[in-house]
């Protein structure tokens, strides 16, 4: 197999005239810019935000634009390979940081990509979703799912934010990216099903013949319960201590194109997880530490987020207790037939 392929010089200078006015292009030449041997060549570098640069910045915009102005006020995590205002962390995955201040609504309305809120700081916040009131607690991962209405509400006294997830990408690049707004829903009278039908893993509600579960049965995943099954877990298990959040009726990923993984890292342990082909987003629910992507040590501290491409070569150090939530494309990778992992 050739290694060293023409290039577009090769060619004759009416040749490549006669090309341009035809609307073609020679394949060889950009060959390897889309087809790599051996692995991707990925634009998408390492990132990191730091929480406590980044806030006075979010309570800055809620002096400055009403969250009328905004529809959602959020300040974009853009990656350092495409350049600030890029409307991506990694390829797959953007990621922004909403604030909501006390009293404030945040309108109605549904759109075709699907987004998670893993909430940051603040109490009293809270998301409907399909007419299902989710309250927003520190940690909580909270879902709106592709094409489901939903609007948030502040009922507190402090801020609330919340880190964005959404597979916006996928729909902009496909052309398929769009919303409409409507009025604000009515609210159930009722807790939400994490409260309810599936207050305990391995239960769920009795169904009669021919009736099925919703789509997306549970729209609300406590933090608080999260970290008490992760605890528990490493009481018992050698290793890295992660726990994927899953659909309680079928058990698979919350959302068709995004996975998101709760991870534990003991204070003074190390991970050195294997090569993955997905790239990810790490927010950080609480612990400090370094972590190592591709040769670049990162400090994090509580709040902070930070990514990695694909086949990254991570290695974390924790210096405190640590808990996090890792955001990755795996779903979206296994429907197409190619997720991979590779040892070290």
């Amino acid at each position: 197999m050739s290694q060293q392929l023409g290039t577009l010089e090769d060619l004759p200078e009416e040749y490549r005239a006669a090309m341009t006015e035809a609307g073609v292009a020679p394949l060889w030449p950009m060959m390897r810019n889309v087809l790599p041997h051996g692995a991707p060549n990925p634009v998408t570098k390492p990132g990191y935000w730091n929480y406590d640069a980044i806030r006075p910045l979010l309570i800055q915009a809620g002096e400055l634009t009403p969250v009328e102005k905004a529809e959602r006020r959020v300040l974009v995590l853009s990656d350092p390979g495409r350049g600030a205002g890029a409307m991506q962390a990694t390829a797959s995955i953007y990621l922004g940081l909403q604030l909501l201040l006390p009293g404030e609504t945040a309108p109605a309305h549904v759109h075709t990509p699907s987004a998670v809120r893993i909430v940051v700081e603040g109490k009293g916040g809270f998301t409907v979703v399909d007419g299902e009131k989710l309250p927003m607690e520190e940690g909580d991962l909270v879902l709106t799912p592709g094409g489901e209405w939903h609007d948030h509400g502040h009922e507190g006294s402090e801020p609330v934010v919340w880190l964005d997830a959404l597979d916006l990408p996928l729909f902009v690049y496909l052309e398929g990216s769009y919303a409409e707004e409507g009025p604000l829903q009515s609210q159930r009278n009722r807790p939400d099903a994490s409260q309810v039908e599936y207050l305990s893993s391995g239960l769920a509600p009795v169904r009669r013949p021919g009736e099925s579960a919703r789509k997306y049965p549970m729209m609300r995943y406590p933090w608080g319960r999260t970290e008490q099954a992760l605890r528990q877990m490493a009481a018992y298990t050698d290793g890295p201590i992660e726990l994927d959040y899953v659909n309680p009726e079928t058990g698979e990923a919350v959302l068709p194109t995004m996975g998101f993984t709760a991870m534990m890292i003991g204070a003074g342990d190390a991970l050195e997880p294997v090569l993955k082909s997905s790239s990810a987003a790490f927010h950080v629910i609480k612990g400090s530490g370094q972590v190592t992507i591709n040769g670049e040590t990162l400090t994090y501290g509580p709040k902070d987020t930070f990514t990695a491409p694909v086949f990254a070569n991570m290695s974390f150090s924790a210096a405190d207790e640590t808990f996090m939530v890792r955001v990755h494309d795996r779903p979206l990778q296994e429907k197409l037939g190619y997720y991979e992992e590779r040892a070290r």
